[in-house]
């Protein structure tokens, strides 16, 4: 009878919106655009901040940079003026018996203001106070009229939906106003919160505080007049951190989960035989650095064991990531096995191929190249190759995932750059074979606070040492006004018999953007600036066959200032490059910039990085240039991004591994994801959840929220 109840409420919370009083054809699709469907989209559609609205100040009470509530008279109400900046500004003066304040709007219809603010009209105004020397102004105030029948306490008394009370503050789109979006989510919580099925553990839920689930979004939504304010707006109160508990517990489940259906599975023992590895080991010109050889010995412990191995390799730019892979996956092939290389990008497959087929020619074994824009005749003989197992190791783009791709026997499985890839992506791999080891490799540093929601199900490894030898990248911010410097320096660099790059995030001009092209900049460098040295052009719209032409020319030295968008981020090995310029740097994150700089300071020769912000730029943007002067330590400067930008955004696009997160906030709730990791973990290792009826409610929940996105299918 309760899963009933559950099943039938949860229902209901999947409704369209339009059932809402006031939100009709014309509301709807404004919704939409803030992502709000469906009635449990509204309840989770939670306040940006809070407004105190409990009492109405005096003018000499109102306090500087914050959100105040008072009542005025309009005590003149002028014409537009025009500041010195040309800007236009529409100002109307405000007082009460204490004091007088301006009140500016600088986007405004000036007959509308003219009607709304008359000399001696009374009106609540709600705005922040800023103060600039002597004279306090508040701009684009809130503003509830009173009319000659109502004071101002009779207002605030009796809209309850707008005054008298701590407000919330939503994120809006044009067309929906506060006081809506208000009453919108008045409805919701009250006809709706109820239905929330509240599916915590009690005992977790005694043992924090926890309130419930529907008690937690009615005083989020609306909380009660003696609520802390300051907790509030902090976030700290208890029905946000009930909330994000909740939300993070169910997220470590699934992750749980998933590393406990790993340890149950079967995969291959493999036995350490050192047919390939001891003579790869001799070839080497150098040595392993302790760490590579501390990680080695992390994912050998791995493959030897019954069951699957589910490993993150974390390792910054040149660290030595892929030597080790390689050696992973010797072991794999000296038993028989076969190993698939996924990456990102086909310069990347490419790059990894021309490493690993010199190394396992030498040794008498085969490696294969498998792309999207191979031909049919050559797609065809490699897919029979790897269906035969006549290929040790198989290196390719996604295209190793798709339908029709068969392996004789897929032991290993090794992802690179694994930010580009999601979850299902290395189930996909997985599924190629009976259960193989996965080895995932970035060498994008990932927070903690990340790691723990982004790869929870995965063992990590970290090499945090560089080969010797390694010299540090000198970085240098240069503004777009002192090229002939930077000119110098990459003649100087040419004519020494080194090479450079200078990269740019666009390929050609577009109407949306004013940044300088990539195609028009080489023609430039080519025929006005260094019309003595050879420049090459690199960019994603050329053929498969054309980059690599361009690459090969790069790296025989042919090509002296190879001139690229971001194509050449990762991968790309060219150790006489001795110099990476960034062309409007800012519009690169800060992950970006830090893989860009690692194409250089790769040989014996000093390095130089060249950061050029566009003309005009944003705090945050000269923050993050800042942070690549300061360090080269690839986790402080992911940490510094993480901070900056926020986990939406890290790594460039939200990426297909980061699962969307209404309420919790990976920066400042990192103290309730640890302890809700802990609960969750243990609450696994404790409790039959796949079979035990009291356990019900929770694996319904964990299916509904995460099945499809962390493959847990099984457990339904």
């Amino acid at each position: 009878m309760a899963s009933l109840i559950a099943t039938t409420h949860q229902t209901s919370l999947c409704q369209s919106l339009d059932r809402l009083s006031g939100v009709g054809p014309r509301i709807l699709p404004k919704l939409e655009k803030l992502g709000l469907k469906t009635i449990e989209d509204g309840l989770y559609h939670l306040p940006l901040r809070y407004e105190d609205r409990r009492q109405l100040k005096t003018i000499n009470q109102l306090t500087d940079n914050q959100q105040q509530i008072f009542a005025a008279t309009v005590l003149a109400s002028g014409e537009a003026v025009t500041t010195r900046t040309r800007r236009r500004i529409y100002e109307v003066i405000v007082g009460d018996s204490t004091g007088k304040i301006s009140l500016k709007w600088f986007r405004y219809r000036q007959p509308w203001l003219q009607k709304r603010f008359p000399v001696g009209q009374q009106a609540i105004f709600i705005g922040e106070v800023k103060r600039f020397a002597a004279i306090r102004e508040i701009h684009h105030p809130d503003s509830e009229l009173i009319n000659s029948t109502t004071s101002p306490e009779q207002l605030l008394t009796g809209d309850p939906l707008n005054f008298g009370r701590i407000l919330p503050v939503y994120a809006l789109t044009e067309g929906i106003s506060q006081k809506q979006m208000r009453k919108i989510c008045y409805q919701l919580v009250n006809q709706y919160a109820e239905k929330v099925t509240n599916t915590l553990p009690a005992h977790l839920q005694k043992k924090f505080k926890l309130l419930a689930i529907p008690e937690a979004l009615q005083q989020i939504h609306w909380p009660d007049s003696h609520s802390d304010l300051d907790k509030l707006q902090s976030g700290k109160d208890r029905a946000r951190q009930s909330l994000v508990f909740d939300e993070f517990f169910y997220l470590e489940l699934g992750l749980a989960l998933r590393r406990a259906g790993v340890q149950l599975e079967q995969g291959i023992a493999f036995s350490l035989r050192h047919k390939y590895t001891i003579p790869l080991n001799k070839m080497l010109p150098f040595k392993l650095t302790d760490a590579q050889r501390r990680v080695l010995g992390e994912i050998k412990k791995d493959m030897m064991a019954p069951q699957p191995m589910h490993r993150l390799l974390q390792g910054d730019v040149g660290s030595g990531k892929t030597l080790v892979a390689l050696m992973a996956a010797l072991i794999a092939i000296e038993n028989g096995a076969q190993v698939a290389v996924v990456a990102p990008t086909e310069i990347l497959a490419e790059q990894h191929f021309r490493t690993f087929d010199p190394w396992l020619k030498q040794l008498g074994l085969k490696t294969g190249l498998l792309q999207g824009s191979m031909g049919a005749k050559a797609k065809r003989a490699s897919l029979e190759a790897i269906k035969n197992g006549d290929v040790d190791l198989i290196v390719g783009t996604h295209a190793i995932l798709q339908e029709g791709v068969e392996f004789k026997y897929l032991g290993l499985g090794i992802v690179d750059e694994q930010h580009r890839f999601g979850v299902r992506q290395r189930s996909l791999l997985k599924h190629k074979g009976v259960n193989p080891d996965i080895l995932v490799m970035t060498a994008t540093p990932i927070p903690r606070t990340l790691s723990m929601t982004l790869y929870g199900d995965l063992s990590v490894s970290v090499i945090d040492q560089l080969p010797p030898g390694r010299k540090p990248v000198t970085t240098k911010i240069v503004r777009s006004n002192q090229h002939h410097q930077l000119y110098e320096l990459i003649k100087q660099e040419l004519q020494a018999g080194r090479q450079g790059y200078i990269v740019y995030p666009l390929v050609e001009e577009s109407e949306k953007s004013d940044l300088q092209a990539a195609t028009v900049a080489a023609e430039t460098f080519a025929n006005d600036i260094f019309p003595e040295f050879k420049i090459g052009l690199l960019h994603g719209r050329l053929k498969s066959e054309e980059k690599e032409a361009v690459m090969g020319q790069f790296r025989s030295g042919d090509i002296q200032l190879l001139v690229s968008t971001t194509v050449i981020e990762v991968g790309v090995d060219v150790p006489n490059a001795t110099l990476m310029v960034i062309e409007h740097a800012d519009r690169f994150g800060l992950s970006q910039l830090h893989q860009l700089r690692g194409r250089v300071g790769r040989g014996a020769e000093k390095s130089y990085c060249v950061l050029i912000p566009s003309d005009h730029y944003t705090d945050d943007a000269l923050k993050r240039l800042k942070v690549m002067v300061a360090t080269e330590d690839g986790f402080r400067i992911a940490e510094a991004d993480l901070e900056i930008r926020g986990p939406g955004d890290f790594l460039g696009t939200r990426q297909a591994g980061l699962p969307d997160l209404r309420v919790a906030n990976l920066l400042k709730d990192i103290s309730i994801l640890e302890t809700a990791r802990q609960e969750a973990f243990k609450y696994v290792d404790e409790t039959n959840l796949l079979r035990s009826s009291e356990a019900e409610s929770v694996r319904r929940e964990l299916l509904r929220r995460w099945g499809g996105r962390l493959e847990l299918a099984a457990i339904g």
